[in-house]
């Protein structure tokens, strides 16, 4: 029996009333129907998945042999990477988001089996980096797979035996986020979080018309250990509650002269730390770019970290999350973290300087196939952003010889770093300390600390 078959979308379902009072050849022509949707439906799933099946649902291709970590050596290293974190949400995994660094980086570490499991892995990050933040020396300790038995793995002799760990990982990577170096460990506990002595932090940006001198001005009054709940977002939700920290050192520098105007030069804003709060680097970066716009006296600064005076933070907005960099890290000598008495809840606990410690680490670990290909694909990048700039430069050059003629008696136009500030900016400027302050987060028991 010849059966005609026209696919229709149906709108809503039947119920049992209405199909057993469909006739023989139209029950039969919609499961046709079904059959073909269905098999439509595996199709797309297949696309998604990067699955392959047939049309019985059984799998082609032979089925994949798990992994047995039962019979590898393990060893405890830490992990150095370098990330550019423009176009993802962040470092840490996020439930709702798969655009994020760790959770690529998980993804390498289990698809090379490496690890068997995050939970498995004894894993520490050294530091949290926000959306759009980049880290040229971000650093993580966590136990990995290894082709040598324990009583080799720490002879130096044995290290060209071992496992390419970064040339594994940079297969798999996405081609922003590069493992840089291994350091095998000693110490099987120790903390690449808690371990970590010093956290230096870049934030680049053009000089347009700041004064450079006023910003490090400004910088000289931040080195310390300071209350600096005015300059950080707060994030009591997550149990912060002690606003204290201590800055090392910090300054602004040259990084790239332009040589035909210095309004192009590229700066740094430097600072140092053990540990730092939630958006603190961009909050002091943004008063930092008020002092050199003039707009604000470097002392505001003081006036900010004087939480007897001023308790509650002024109203402004953080500058851009693009040009900042987790620069480097710096590690104690010697573990201190106890898995035993750690409370996740509580501080990060601070030890005193171990410099005159023996040391339980060692040198990084380079391979040169790997570290070549890395340097040669970031000179790629570098070259593809540097042509992009060159032209927008050469654009400009001309743009503003025609802006000198044509309206002799009108001001250079300097408006390089004015996208260094998020938020809609005021025509008129009302100064820092005259704003609305911010009520409910700030008070916080002021007299405990």
């Amino acid at each position: 029996m010849d059966i005609s078959v026209q696919v229709v979308r149906q709108t809503k379902r039947h119920t049992k009333a209405e199909l057993e009072e469909l006739s023989k050849e139209r029950l039969i022509e919609r499961i046709i129907q079904l059959e073909s949707q269905n098999f439509q439906l595996k199709n797309i799933i297949q696309k998604v998945t990067g699955s392959k099946s047939n049309e019985s649902g059984k799998s082609d291709s032979k089925k994949q042999r798990k992994f047995d970590f039962s019979k590898c050596h393990k060893r405890h290293i830490l992990l150095r990477f370098y990330y550019l974190g423009w176009d993802y949400q962040g470092y840490a995994s996020q439930e709702d988001s798969a655009c994020t660094i760790e959770h690529h980086l998980f993804n390498a570490l289990t698809r090379v089996c490496l690890i068997e499991s995050r939970e498995t892995s004894n894993y520490h990050r050294c530091g949290r980096t926000d959306k759009g933040v980049s880290a040229f020396h971000q650093v993580v300790s966590l136990d990995v797979r290894s082709k040598l038995a324990p009583e080799r793995q720490l002879d130096p002799e044995a290290l060209a035996e071992e496992l390419d760990y970064c040339q594994l990982l940079n297969r798999v990577l996405p081609q922003d986020i590069r493992c840089v170096a291994w350091m095998p460990m000693v110490n099987p506990n120790y903390s690449a979080r808690f371990d970590c002595k010093a956290r230096t932090y870049r934030y680049f940006f053009p000089r347009g018309n700041l004064n450079a001198k006023a910003m490090s001005e400004a910088c000289s009054y931040l080195v310390g250990s300071h209350d600096f709940r005015n300059l950080c977002k707060m994030d009591v939700g997550n149990g912060v509650v002690t606003f204290r920290r201590n800055i090392h050192y910090a300054f602004v520098r040259e990084s790239l002269q332009d040589g035909a105007d210095s309004s192009y030069d590229m700066l740094y804003f430097e600072l140092r730390g053990k540990a730092f709060l939630w958006h603190q680097v961009r909050c002091i970066m943004a008063i930092l770019i008020l002092i050199g716009q003039g707009k604000e006296d470097p002392t505001v600064i003081k006036e900010l970290l004087d939480v007897e005076k001023n308790p509650r933070k002024p109203q402004y907005s953080l500058a851009n999350d693009i040009p900042l960099n987790l620069y480097e890290c710096q590690f104690r000598n010697k573990g201190t973290f106890d898995p035993v008495l750690f409370d996740k809840n509580g501080p990060v606990p601070d030890f005193d300087d171990d410099d005159g410690m023996e040391s339980e680490l060692r040198e990084w670990v380079h391979e040169e196939e790997s570290l070549s290909r890395t340097i040669s694909e970031l000179q790629g990048l570098w070259a593809s952003n540097m042509i992009k700039s060159s032209m927008c430069r050469e654009m400009l050059r001309s743009l503003e010889e025609t802006f000198a003629q044509k309206f002799a008696d009108k001001s250079k136009i300097l408006s390089q770093h004015s996208i260094l500030l998020q938020g809609v900016q005021s025509k008129e400027y009302q100064p820092l300390m005259d704003r609305q302050k911010c009520v409910r987060e700030h008070l916080i028991e002021l007299d405990k600390y």
